[in-house]
């Protein structure tokens, strides 16, 4: 015949066996190497979540206008490479240059956007929030 408490005895090797064996898979997972993102071209379209961030100007702390696109990781094109990273930029500061792509933008937050990219390049001073800088664009998707 089976002991008393034996089902539960049971149960507390088998959770003990899943919980470490949990970590190791987890560890065989993480592993792999990451995979660098596709080359993006000047001309070519960068999808993804747009969205605002608040950012003080060096002078009187006034608000600037700040956008960031969201997107998979892209690699840029020489000399920028990868920007020190493993898999290339994920996040893309959008430069404002007028009131009237600030009013084109402000219409997109917190949407998914295409916009066609014509200059871009690796964030480098200490104010840039993202990791790569988009000087020159245009708004590809309508509403």
């Amino acid at each position: 015949m089976t002991k008393r408490r034996f089902g539960i005895r049971l149960a507390l090797a088998v959770a003990l066996a899943v919980t470490t064996a949990a970590p190791a898979a987890r560890a065989q997972q993480a592993d792999q190497p990451p995979k660098a993102g596709k080359l993006i071209h000047a001309g070519e379209v960068l999808s993804g979540e747009l969205n605002a961030l608040r950012v003080r100007g060096d002078k009187n702390g006034k608000r600037v206008a700040t956008y960031q696109l969201t997107s998979e990781p892209r690699r840029l094109p020489p000399p920028n490479g990868l920007c020190g990273l493993e898999t290339g930029p994920e996040t893309f500061q959008i430069v404002i240059s007028s009131d009237a792509q600030a009013a084109q933008l402000k219409s997109f937050l917190g949407k998914e956007v295409s916009l066609k990219v014509d200059e871009v390049a690796c964030a480098q001073d200490a104010g840039e929030m993202s990791e790569a800088i988009v000087t020159k664009w245009s708004v590809v998707t309508k509403h």
